[in-house]
């Protein structure tokens, strides 16, 4: 599986993209199940968030399917943050 997420927004208005591959890690499972229910309770388009606030773009690729959901500060579920925040963080 591969995981991309793109951060827009927030006070400086940079972008940030991350993409992680999920195959051999010992947390490949964790992260399919946090990546499916973020896509599940994410929107189809970008939603409206709060001045200064970030946006999120998350893309889903596995086996030939592919899902995207957006999503936006405040509002993110606890699956859409852990997911954010581990790709952004040990994703290239």
């Amino acid at each position: 599986m591969r995981i991309t997420v793109i951060r827009t927004g927030g006070f400086g208005g940079l972008t940030r993209r991350a993409t992680l591959q999920t195959a051999g890690r010992p947390d490949a499972e964790e992260l399919a199940h946090l990546a499916d229910q973020a896509v599940r309770e994410g929107l189809g388009e970008a939603p409206m968030g709060v001045p200064d606030g970030f946006h999120y773009e998350v893309r889903v690729e596995s086996e030939g399917s592919a899902a995207t959901a957006h999503f936006a500060d405040p509002k993110l579920t606890e699956a859409q943050s852990a997911l954010v925040r581990k790709v952004l963080k040990e994703g290239a």
